[in-house]
């Protein structure tokens, strides 16, 4: 044995096998190449990633960052042995939270931080945002994988880092939003990436459902249900700008639902009434609210209920709104309309 190899088999004998994560990552580097745009000046791989990005087509140009995590999605992803979702999750995500303010997202990296690399969970969750990348046009920059015994254990941690760019005139930051708007509500597929301690705590601690289990004769199982990937909104907002249409502010509903959410776009002196019956329910959120026997303002505020995005715009501007949505395979209904108001309330009308 030389000595390489020598030290090579210690730091495996300590947790750390290099040459697995050669090999693993030889098997998605075909997918990771395919991620790319001409702005991308070397292939992924290197010490930093490079992105010659072309100015001149703005007046004001303005980059937006976004950086999130996939939260304790993961652990369902671990019991169900199912990860061919988290890297669309983690992905579009990320886009979701800035293209809220109007920016066009460029480039993506990536960070995964595990006890002991496996396959094929690390296949599955980098070839999938490989693959979610290339999907939105977005360029995989670069990434870190981070193999550290004895800090994750068997966990594995999934972070990511989106960098856009808005025309500054033309940013969404929610001051036009006003009495007479309309809301309209973009659907989701499930929960998103929100509110996985409390439907762990239900589903597993209470219920004492496997995570294979179809419960009350529902058609998916537990881990279907639950691992729905994120929807990126992207296709849809594409769509609206290319048709001109108005949009005054839009909102992510993420982690704190619908009433954290709006109000975070909604000037001062202005509210939004909601209609909780535009958008279909998720099974998995009647699930738990059944279940979990949840109020129906609490539901509202730790889960999506079904709405993934809202857009505030002019009430004319509504119908060619919902084209551009279903143009992009994605269900939108008008959900709500703005009104006067002290505090910038939310109100959901039908709990």
């Amino acid at each position: 044995m030389n000595d390489k190899q020598s030290k090579s088999s210690q730091y495996k004998a300590a947790g750390v096998d290099i040459d697995l994560a050669h090999d693993l990552l030889s098997k998605v580097k075909e997918k990771m190449r395919s991620a790319t745009r001409p702005e991308m000046l070397a292939p992924i791989g290197g010490f930093g990633g490079m992105f010659q990005l072309d100015l001149s087509a703005y007046d004001k140009p303005v980059m937006v960052s976004s950086i999130d995590g996939v939260g304790t999605k993961l652990m369902v992803a671990r019991m169900a042995r199912q990860y061919d979702g988290i890297g669309h999750d983690i992905v579009n995500h990320c886009i979701d939270d800035i293209i809220v303010q109007g920016a066009e997202p460029l480039y993506f990296m990536d960070y995964m931080g595990t006890g002991r690399l496996q396959s094929p969970s690390y296949e599955q969750i980098v070839g999938g945002i490989a693959d979610a990348c290339s999907q939105q046009n977005v360029a995989l920059l670069g990434g870190e994988t981070a193999e550290m015994p004895g800090m994750y254990g068997d966990d594995i941690d999934v972070v990511g880092c989106i960098t856009g760019i808005a025309e500054k005139e033309q940013i969404y930051d929610g001051s036009k939003i006003a009495p007479g708007d309309v809301m309209v509500g973009l659907q989701s597929s499930g929960l998103h990436t929100n509110g996985y301690s409390l439907a762990r705590k239900i589903l597993f601690e209470q219920c004492g459902y496997d995570v294979n289990e179809c419960p009350d004769n529902l058609n998916e199982s537990i881990a279907d249900l639950l691992l729905k990937p994120h929807v990126s909104y992207w296709p849809a907002l594409k769509n609206a700008r290319t048709r001109d249409i108005q949009i005054n502010g839009i909102a992510h509903i993420t982690g704190g639902g619908w009433y954290d959410n709006l109000q975070r776009v909604l000037p001062k002196g202005v509210g939004v009434e909601c209609r909780a019956d535009a958008l279909q329910v998720p099974a998995i959120m009647e699930l738990l609210r059944d279940k979990g026997g949840i109020d129906a303002e609490e539901m509202y505020r730790v889960f999506n209920m079904g709405m993934g995005m809202a857009w505030f715009l002019p009430r004319e501007h509504a119908d060619a709104a919902l084209d551009a949505c279903h143009s992009a395979d994605i269900n939108a209904a008008v959900a709500g309309e703005v009104v006067e108001s002290e505090g910038s309330e939310v109100r959901v009308r039908g709990l």
